[in-house]
């Protein structure tokens, strides 16, 4: 899949998507089980958060790229990203809040803003391919 012709994603190089995923969901678990308090009122908080209301759901993911841009955080980035292609959202959209995150980080967005644009690429991906099939 392409954003406006320009991007190809290196599907040999990709691990920004669902291998953050697969690396961490089983850690979490591990942690969940002794503090699960602690991960129940986190669910609880992420699902009010992201939940559609005067911000429609899709627009919040996006924000959420952005802002896991700017904490540097390659779970985060996963995460919103299959959200995000979940919710319907197009590379362009995903370019721009990630552009929004370089404005605000500088160097460093440069280096995690494509991390979170080549996830968001790969679940987008398997969407279309699902949906195609």
């Amino acid at each position: 899949m392409k954003a406006n012709g320009v991007y190809a994603r290196r599907m040999s190089e990709h691990n920004h998507g669902q291998a953050v995923l697969d690396e961490l969901v089983p850690m979490g678990r591990s942690l969940r089980q002794l503090i699960p308090d602690v991960y129940q009122g986190y669910s609880a908080l992420s699902a009010a958060a992201m939940r559609a209301g005067t911000i429609d759901a899709k627009t919040k993911e996006l924000i959420a790229i952005a802002v896991a841009v700017t904490l540097h955080c390659d779970g985060c980035m996963a995460s919103h990203a299959r959200s995000a292609a979940l919710k319907g959202a197009t590379a362009e959209e995903v370019a721009e809040a990630i552009g929004v995150a370089l404005t605000l980080n500088g160097g460093p967005g440069t280096v995690y803003g494509p991390r979170a644009f080549d996830a968001f690429m790969e679940f987008a991906e398997a969407r279309a391919a699902k949906e195609s099939s």
